[in-house]
C-alpha cells in the first residue's frame, strides 16, 4: 500500500532493515525486477556511490534515477537485493548517517 514507508502488517516486509544506520520516512519498496531494470538498463540512471558494512556482508549502492528520485540497492548477507526509492533530500540525510557511522565505509 503506502508510498510513505510501512503501515501495520506491511511494516516488517517493507521497512528498511536495521543494518542500515538511517531511517527513511518517505520511501517506496521497489520490486527486484523494476530495480534491476532501472539500474542496469536505464541510460539516464547515474551511479552515485557504493557502501559496505565493515563487520558484516551488507552492501548499499546509491543511484540517481531522476533529478529528485534516488534508488537504493541494499544487498543482504545472502546476496539478495532489495530496492528502495526515495527523494534526493532523504538520501542526503542518509548519506550523512553513512559518513558518520564507523561500521559503514564508502567503497572505492
Amino acid at each position: 500500500m503506502g508510498a510513505h514507508g510501512a503501515h501495520n502488517s506491511e511494516q516488517s516486509e517493507s521497512r528498511v532493515p536495521d543494518a542500515v544506520p538511517f531511517e527513511l520516512t518517505g520511501y517506496t519498496r521497489v520490486s527486484w525486477e523494476l530495480g534491476t531494470r532501472v539500474v542496469d538498463n536505464d541510460n539516464e540512471t547515474v551511479f552515485h556511490s557504493s557502501w559496505s558494512h565493515t563487520s558484516s556482508s551488507w552492501d548499499l549502492d546509491i543511484y540517481e534515477a531522476t533529478s529528485n528520485t534516488v534508488l537504493l540497492c541494499l544487498r543482504t548477507p545472502v546476496e539478495r537485493e532489495r530496492y528502495y526509492s526515495t527523494t534526493q533530500i532523504e538520501c542526503e540525510s542518509a548519506l550523512s548517517s553513512l559518513v558518520s557511522n564507523p561500521y559503514w565505509q564508502q567503497a572505492d
